[in-house]
């Protein structure tokens, strides 16, 4: 999972996106990112990235297409969830990895969230808790990382959740890290 960040021509902000990617290393992805953003150019680095090992008491690992996964209906969610503060003009985002069944699951986890319940302005109309890009809650905002990988990748790999006891936290590394020199 890799938040991209990019200055790119025209705007007056930098933006980001995240980039979701199957690789032994960082460096391994760096083609794949670049051309996940193309419109990026030189300009496109990474803000920070998290190898994903453990969500909600799940072990998340990565096994060839070949074998053969045990039947569950648990599937990996993202989910970017935007809101409001008041006296802030910026929208606040909070990202959200989480095992569920299903995509109604999913929202019903980000509506428990802390941020979603404290990143709204009840008495403003449209500044309501979303999940990005849509005002209100909506079911095509909310992934499964198995449709965020390149074909590529889900043509060779696939994502394994088992159980976990003692689920470790995954560590985030946070930084500006520019491609050519990862």
């Amino acid at each position: 999972m890799v938040l991209l960040g990019s200055r790119a021509r025209g705007r007056n902000v930098e933006q980001h996106d995240y980039f979701f990617g199957i690789a032994a290393s960082l460096r391994d992805l760096v083609p794949r990112m670049k051309a996940f953003w193309p419109e990026a150019g030189n300009s496109l680095h990474i803000d920070g990235w998290r190898e994903v090992t453990s969500v909600d008491g799940y072990d998340v690992t990565i096994i060839p297409r070949t074998e053969t996964l045990m039947p569950s209906t648990r599937k990996l969610f993202f989910i970017n969830l935007g809101g409001y503060q008041s006296g802030k003009l910026e929208e606040q985002h909070y990202t959200l990895l989480t095992v569920q069944d299903d995509r109604t699951s999913a929202m019903k986890a980000a509506k428990r969230t802390d941020f979603f319940k404290t990143n709204a302005i009840a008495s403003i109309k449209g500044a309501n808790t979303h999940i990005d890009e849509k005002y209100g809650i909506d079911v095509d905002e909310v992934h499964r990382i198995d449709d965020l990988l390149a074909p590529e990748e889900t043509a060779h790999y696939q994502i394994r959740l088992t159980p976990a006891d003692n689920s470790a936290i995954d560590e985030i590394h946070l930084g500006y890290f520019q491609l050519n020199k990862i």
